[in-house]
């Protein structure tokens, strides 16, 4: 029994011993194939674990002088790794100090930490310095190369620029908006590197290519960096005298679109993006909506003109005061001047006559004033090339009563973002063609796809439009008139929605709007300051005063002729 047992077990370990040289077998077998029969595929794998891409910087920004605004700059990170001290950390120290300019003692505590795998031992050094470490042999030592945003002028446009995180590949404004033309190259370089991260030099291996990092194109922008910065210059004075939480303004070129600063403040360092909450760098004159007051009634006007309803010749009844189905409106000016009368729309525009608004938006039906508002780009995205545009608030016709048609006669009715007032108003400049406003400085064929241009009022209109407005201030007292220059412009003051939509606060929107040379208006300028506070806030003293600042500067910046004979 004992015999047959030992038989059967010898037979089970010989079996097995056989499937063990039968496995180990077919495991040389397969291994002989793999690296003698197919060592082209051996050769292909190992070639593609030792291939990298070339890493490509992001292009540079500039403005439309080519003044740089933002670039790439390539930094390093220094490594040490304890299992591979062929030296003391004191020895180490000694060897690096000069180069990472950390004194030795220092250093030296810092490379003793062997409990570690990996120690950092400095960040941020350029390539020269890598380089001369590199030739030490100091195989303790690692690096890695990091990829750095840099916006030279700091502050400057921050809001347009936004920033960027390579890190996590996330950023804002055109940083955002131009990303893929940013990171563009006509062709991806590939080459293979040992383990430390040298190039291996073959037959295929272009020295040029590799010698230098790969760059994404250059993005020229239409700013132009003077204009911004005085704009940034005069809105900070502004909400530092008026304690007004933020201001913004726009300076377009009406018959290009161009945008040549849009200035907020206060502004961000786009070098130090992490310091500053999402609500600091957002861009509110394109994401946030509000009522814009009177300088609305410049858009009201000139619908009655294209709906033929008005002329400027025009006399309107102005009664002082008025009741518009729930609402009872009265003029600014009622309690000191009662009822002016028969007025027109000269006087409409230098008294900023709410009446005279209303009743010119009354000669229109719903559906009249809602499409010439719609004509105007209301209620519609401008198409500006930055992320985060509103398309404003403006409810269809068939939702208006009478209280709401006649609000929106001297801006109440509708909400709007900055950058659709500035480009409404830049249409009339224009001779009645409105066109996409833009940031980026786009080729003639480019434009032709990105760039709209429709007209929406008669040439002869917007001229009649330009020369009331002009009367209007150089009959009124305005501290933005210009000793040679014609204006056409109005200001505008408007309540503050509460927060939770429902009413209205005791804050104000303080604005003024308009365009210069008239005769030949070369510039476009919208500033609005927001919850301005002190006694006798209004457009006309605290926007208006901002107006005539950045006005005065760009008179001189973009060299303009004066349009006005003036007796010296």
């Amino acid at each position: 029994m004992k015999e047959k047992q030992q038989n059967k077990f010898e037979r089970r370990i010989g079996c097995l011993q056989s499937i063990f040289y039968i496995c180990f077998l077919a495991l040389i077998a397969y291994l002989f194939l793999l690296q003698v029969c197919d060592i082209r595929n051996c050769k292909k794998k190992a070639k593609s674990q030792r291939t990298s891409k070339m890493y490509v910087l992001r292009g540079e920004i500039v403005d439309r002088y080519g003044f740089k605004l933002a670039a790439d700059k390539t930094t390093f990170i220094l490594y040490a790794h304890p299992n591979y001290y062929d030296r003391t950390p004191a020895q180490l120290a000694e060897i690096l100090a000069p180069y990472v300019k950390i004194p030795e003692a220092k250093l030296t505590k810092l490379l003793s930490q062997t409990n570690k795998k990996i120690i950092t031992v400095k960040k941020d050094l350029d390539r020269k310095t890598i380089r001369e470490i590199k030739k030490k042999g100091l195989r303790e030592l690692s690096y890695e190369v990091k990829n750095k945003r840099v916006y030279p002028q700091g502050t400057l446009a921050s809001h347009v620029l936004g920033f960027y995180n390579p890190n996590a590949d996330t950023a804002g404004g055109v940083e955002y908006k131009a990303k893929d033309y940013l990171e563009y190259v006509d062709k991806t370089i590939t080459y293979e590197k040992t383990p430390s991260g040298d190039i291996i030099y073959n037959i295929s291996v272009n020295p040029a290519d590799v010698s230098a990092p790969v760059k994404g194109k250059t993005l020229t922008l239409t700013i132009d960096s003077a204009v911004q910065h005085v704009c940034e210059k005069y809105l900070l004075k502004a909400i530092q005298k008026f304690k007004a939480p933020r201001a913004a303004a726009i300076v377009l070129d009406p018959k290009t679109g161009e945008i040549l600063a849009l200035a907020v403040a206060p502004n961000y360092n786009p070098n130090e993006y992490n310091k500053y909450t999402m609500q600091e760098m957002k861009n509110w004159a394109i994401t946030d909506v509000y009522p814009p007051g009177s300088t609305f009634k410049i858009i009201t006007v000139a619908s009655g003109f294209m709906n033929k309803k008005i002329n400027k010749n025009s006399k309107i009844n102005d009664t002082g005061k008025m009741k518009i189905g729930w609402w009872n409106v009265v003029n600014y000016d009622y309690k000191s001047k009662g009822a002016p009368g028969i007025i027109d729309l000269v006087y409409l525009f230098e008294h900023s006559s709410n009446i005279g608004s209303i009743k010119i938006s009354q000669m229109m039906s719903d559906r009249e004033f809602y499409d010439s508002l719609k004509l105007f780009n209301f209620g519609e995205k401008t198409g500006i090339d930055l992320p985060g545009e509103s398309a404003g608030l403006l409810p269809p016709p068939h939702q208006w009563d009478v209280a709401t048609h006649g609000a929106m006669g001297y801006g109440y009715g509708a909400s709007t973002t900055a950058i659709q007032m500035a480009s409404a108003v830049s249409a009339i400049a224009n001779g009645g063609v409105w066109i996409t406003p833009h940031v980026i400085k786009y080729s003639p064929e480019e434009a032709e796809h990105k760039i709209v241009k429709r007209r929406i009022l008669e040439e002869q209109d917007a001229k009649d439009i330009t020369e009331l407005l002009v009367k209007s201030m150089e009959n009124g007292r305005s501290c933005a008139k210009m000793d040679d220059f014609y204006i056409a412009a109005k200001t505008g003051t408007s309540r503050k929605p509460n927060s939770n939509g429902m009413g209205y606060s005791n804050k104000l929107y303080t604005s003024m709007i308009g365009y210069f040379p008239a005769t030949d208006p070369r510039v476009v300028l919208y500033v609005i300051v927001d919850s301005p506070s002190g006694e006798g806030i209004w457009g006309s003293t605290v926007a208006s005063p901002v107006f005539k600042e950045i006005s005065v500067e760009l008179v001189r910046i973009l060299n303009l002729n004066p349009d006005k004979n003036t007796k010296k």
